[in-house]
């Protein structure tokens, strides 16, 4: 018999933790909420598991590819005024890229959404958001970060924005990675009308 390590009490801490935020957050939350911007990162997969496909074929006439084959990695912020940037990341995201990623987008996302300088920015809490070196670049540039709870169920509303932008890609069924970023780039134009209500 396989004994299973207890998580009873890591599951009960991270519920207290998440009731915590919320309750924290409650009263603030309507007039905070305008002046909010969520980023995140996802995956997007040339082939597979973007949305689920399935199709008849006979043996042997088209290669098998695996795990999705090729993708791209994209960046991108929101507020309830709109979508930033929408940025490729080249090659595998870690902390280096994800510092200039923001650095060269985050403020120029800021002034196209017109927040102003008293907004709060909200990452996950992924080992490169919370980085020391990532941490300390957010405090020189003065950002208000939104404190994220651990092992939340991701709160983040940006998600169903790449749920949108993915189905929207696999309908198009790109080729390659250049017809991919070409046709998330026209996708997520469309993404702009359909942001979340917070």
């Amino acid at each position: 018999m396989v004994e299973w390590p207890d998580r009873s009490h890591s599951s009960v801490k991270s519920t207290t933790a998440h009731l915590e935020f919320a309750k924290r957050h409650l009263k603030d939350f309507p007039t905070m909420r305008n002046k909010i911007l969520w980023s995140d990162e996802t995956k997007i997969e040339l082939f597979g598991l973007n949305a689920k496909c399935h199709i008849w074929r006979k043996p042997g006439t088209i290669p098998k590819v695996k795990h999705g084959g090729d993708s791209i990695m994209l960046w991108e912020c929101f507020s309830v005024a709109g979508t930033g940037r929408l940025v490729r990341i080249e090659g595998k995201m870690n902390g280096g890229k994800y510092r200039k990623t923001i650095n060269e987008n985050l403020l120029q996302s800021i002034q196209d959404l017109r927040l102003g300088r008293r907004f709060t920015f909200t990452q996950d809490n992924d080992p490169k958001h919370t980085a020391k070196t990532t941490q300390e670049w957010l405090r020189d540039k003065s950002l208000n970060v939104l404190e994220w709870p651990s092992q939340n169920l991701d709160l983040n509303p940006i998600e169903p924005l790449w749920r949108d932008l993915k189905i929207a890609v696999q309908q198009c069924s790109p080729s390659n990675l250049t017809e991919l970023e070409r046709i998330c780039r026209e996708c997520e134009k469309l993404t702009k009308y359909r942001l979340p209500s917070l």
